[in-house]
């Protein structure tokens, strides 16, 4: 006798769920400063809309909604940001139009998001705000990895009030004095401290005070990035990439992310082998936690011994979904994403998730793709008054950059000397330390261990090449909107 539910819907494999969503009839919303993260889904989701404040193609993208009344506002973070989106009177009756119960995703939202969707009767399709806030502390994902058998790279928790607190706090557990020390909360570029004297402590005490701190042993290491989803029938594991970090032509932040390559050799074999081990065992202990659907990993390889350790975690759909989604398991299969939708959605599947792991490991062999955050590095605030388009460009032999036409998204680009720009600030915005102006996806790769290549130089001097400013007194108060890994 069947056990499923009288009259549910139930999927039995990826080409079930494949029509499933292609057939789909409940409206569902990517909602977010820009349509970045998940752009691209629509391929894939009928009925998938983005619902964003900063329209990147100017009102040419057929699924990308942006009210047309956006009165100057300070906003000082993204979360704010998606709830005046929520409560706008043009995107409320946006959705109404459209029909049925919207189902919102987000990169970041809070108490109030939850808020407004329950007042509007939205169906927020994100864990719990107060479980993503938990698991989103660094030192908990330390305990809870440790609970699982994915270690940390060697590491004590604790506080320090003085530079010599610290010190016995590292040598009392073997850790030494040249350490990385971590507060619980906050892009890692902003709250991760490299402290090996008196002076680096002197610099950064102000921060470290205080706080619960994750101090760690220093290791020569190579980082790698993985998002995953957690689902009923266990974790999804997607591409491994590697980061780029603290460029300066990228990112006024020290250490700030601002991109990522994707490419076969990000790990050796061993290496991905026991990266995946360590995000299924950690996943599977979230799930414990009540935690379902997508979440971004970092993982670190010591180069001394090979070993490999859990990094920080980012409970959210994150900055590099756009790379995880556009890859050759994503078309083998499905985007991971839509594992994600699966868990929010009534229905019930059925999927072999030994099987599609194991498929998407032998398939990162043979792909490769990269991205880059293009953030203002100069301190001076200037009002934009051109700025390079929304679309395709091609990268010229003599190393110039000209736009070849408006594209709704990366998909379709297929060469290195091609790419896909995605404008956030545009003319009348302001440029400032931190703004995000854009982001470029293409083919190839985009660092090796010398650093930058010089097509990605290319790409960056030819995207700013196409802006124009003028400085601007006084200068506004403004926040760079929060792309995170």
């Amino acid at each position: 006798m069947s056990n499923e539910p009288t009259g549910r819907r139930h999927l039995r494999g990826i080409a079930e769920i494949r029509t499933f969503f292609r057939t789909n009839q409940q409206p569902v919303y990517f909602v977010g400063p820009t349509a970045f993260n998940l752009l691209g889904i629509d391929r894939w989701v009928r009925n998938f809309q983005y619902v964003v404040y900063y329209d990147s193609w100017d009102g040419a993208h057929p699924r990308v909604f942006a009210p047309k009344n956006r009165p100057y506002v300070e906003f000082e973070s993204s979360e704010q940001i998606n709830n005046y989106l929520l409560r706008d009177p043009e995107v409320r009756e946006y959705m109404k139009r459209r029909g049925g119960t919207p189902m919102i995703a987000m990169v970041f939202f809070d108490e109030e998001t939850e808020e407004i969707c329950r007042e509007l009767g939205y169906n927020l399709i994100l864990p719990p705000d107060e479980l993503r806030r938990r698991l989103d502390s660094k030192i908990v994902t330390t305990q809870l990895g440790n609970e699982a058998g994915a270690p940390s790279v060697p590491n004590v928790l604790g506080k320090a009030s003085t530079y010599e607190e610290l010190n016995d706090l590292a040598t009392s557990h073997g850790l030494g004095t040249d350490l990385v020390v971590q507060t619980p909360y906050g892009d890692s570029g902003k709250t991760t401290f490299f402290v090996k004297s008196e002076q680096d402590w002197d610099r950064d005490a102000e921060d470290i005070v205080g706080e619960q701190l994750k101090v760690m042993k220093r290791i020569d290491n190579k980082a790698a990035a993985v998002e995953a989803c957690i689902t009923r029938h266990g974790t999804i594991v997607g591409p491994f990439m590697t980061d780029l970090t603290g460029y300066p032509e990228l990112t006024p932040y020290k250490g700030g992310w601002c991109g990522n390559d994707l490419f076969p050799e990000a790990l050796t074999t061993k290496q991905r082998a026991t990266a995946i081990d360590h995000v299924r065992r950690l996943g599977d202990r979230l799930a414990k936690e009540g935690y379902q659907g997508f979440l971004e990993i970092d993982v670190l390889v010591d180069l001394a011994d090979d070993a490999v350790y859990l990094g920080e975690l980012n409970p959210r759909i994150s900055g590099a979904s756009s790379m995880t989604n556009v890859t050759a398991g994503a078309y083998a299969d499905v985007p991971l994403f839509l594992f994600h939708l699966l868990e929010f959605m009534d229905v019930d599947y059925t999927v072999d998730v030994e099987e599609i792991n194991e498929r998407w490991r032998d398939l990162a062999a043979v792909d490769v793709w990269a991205q880059l955050i293009m953030k203002e590095p100069n301190d001076s605030v200037e009002r934009i008054l051109a700025a390079p388009r929304t679309g395709t460009w091609h990268l010229e032999d003599d190393g110039t950059l000209t736009f070849a036409g408006v594209s709704n998204d990366w998909h379709d680009v297929t060469h290195e000397d091609e790419a896909f720009f995605l404008r956030v600030y545009a003319e009348g915005d302001f440029r400032f330390k931190g703004a995000d102006l854009g982001i470029l996806v293409t083919k190839g790769r985009m660092q090796t261990a010398e650093g930058l290549t010089q097509r990605c130089r290319n790409y960056i001097d030819g995207i700013r090449a196409h802006y124009t400013s003028e400085p601007f007194e006084p200068a506004p108060a403004v926040a760079p909107i929060a792309y995170v890994k």
